[in-house]
């Protein structure tokens, strides 16, 4: 290489649903580490609207919540001078890239898959392994609320292409995520051997410091957007009375000793939201509340929660007020990622035979 040539950027794509209002975990555990990532990388942020219709949906509020996200993930630091945000149902190249996937995964690995266990629970059907590897699918007919569509089984291999359809280097993942991960590279190594190098295997990135910030009301599971207690999840777009709520309610313990332990899980929680929003460490936070009782540790958990989201509340309300500028947003990044998907698509659609198009 030149000594005037500068070193390619790694590429770095990570995906979201728009499934409504970003979580604070949300937030300190991802977004706020990725903001830090742009000047380093070349960064791919896509909001992937296809994987939503896995599950019933009203389509008003899919795009509703479509331009939401894009207005959070801005309003969070995802500045759009320095990352590429797009609509995953703006891109050709996702879906033809999952089927040609598709047709290399075995049906088995996707019904091993823990998520689409989980989902398949929910509507009353089980998934278990017989005695000679195979797969067996039943349901309860008394549980049973509907059938499992394909698309929830095949949700793993469109994750799969939106990641390999940019050859991304890393992949910013979450531990409910890492199985997923697994099968992509596992689809990946396939695709090179049987038709030559052609995708870079990506790594995780996991973030040497990130919150993880649980559930008020159940401070022994993560906080969920999916949580039914409406007290148990701080979200971005709560207003300032509302979070104040929330933490000054949240489920705490009865010995009234403000300490970091497995022993005192709601305080824990309390420590690592203040810690994470304030920036000191739980430490020095344990020593400043000595003697001090558990509404004192609340409220200044509550007070800087508010602050912290008090800018990014003020930049998404001026960003939805101008759907213009979103829509140029969304725009831009879409033909970049398009540009980048092409490439790769072409060199797929060439290896695995397809017939060139008349030019």
């Amino acid at each position: 290489m030149k000594k005037t040539e500068k070193p390619e950027k790694p590429v770095i794509l990570t995906c979201a649903q728009p499934s409504g209002v970003l979580t604070l975990g949300n937030y300190l555990g991802a977004l706020r580490n990725w903001a830090t990532l742009l000047d380093t990388a070349e960064c791919f942020f896509g909001i992937v609207d296809m994987h939503s219709i896995t599950a019933k949906n009203v389509p008003a509020e899919l795009r509703k919540n479509s331009i939401s996200c894009l207005a959070q993930y801005i309003a969070c630091g995802m500045d759009p001078e320095r990352c590429h945000l797009f609509m995953q149902s703006h891109v050709i190249g996702h879906t033809e890239l999952a089927w040609v996937l598709g047709c290399q995964t075995p049906i088995g690995d996707l019904q091993r898959m823990t998520q689409f266990k989980e989902k398949a629970a929910k509507l009353g059907f089980s998934v278990t392994e017989g005695e000679d590897n195979g797969m067996r699918f039943s349901h309860d007919g008394a549980r049973a609320q509907a059938s499992v569509n394909s698309g929830l089984l095949f949700y793993p291999v469109l994750m799969a292409a939106d990641i390999l359809l940019y050859n991304a280097d890393q992949v910013p993942v979450g531990d409910d995520q890492r199985q997923h991960l697994e099968l992509c590279r596992d689809l990946a190594r396939r695709f090179n051997h049987n038709y030559s190098d052609t995708f870079t295997v990506p790594e995780p990135l996991i973030p040497k410091q990130a919150a993880r910030i649980r559930s008020l009301q159940a401070p022994e599971k993560k906080m969920s957007k999916s949580d039914d207690d409406p007290l148990a999840t701080l979200y971005l777009l709560d207003p300032p009375k509302l979070i104040r709520k929330k933490i000054m309610s949240a489920v705490t313990d009865s010995d009234g000793e403000i300490r970091f332990g497995t022993d005192k899980p709601g305080i824990s929680n309390l420590l690592q939201i203040l810690a994470a929003t304030g920036g000191e460490s739980i430490e020095t936070l344990v020593h400043s509340f000595e003697g001090k009782g558990y509404a004192e540790l609340k409220s200044a958990t509550a007070d800087s929660v508010v602050a912290l989201l008090e800018p990014v509340q003020k930049r998404y309300e001026e960003l939805m007020a101008d759907k213009g500028y979103l829509e140029s947003v969304l725009k831009v990044g879409a033909e970049a990622a398009q540009q980048r998907a092409y490439r790769t698509l072409s060199k797929v659609y060439r290896k695995v035979g397809f017939y060139p198009r008349a030019r």
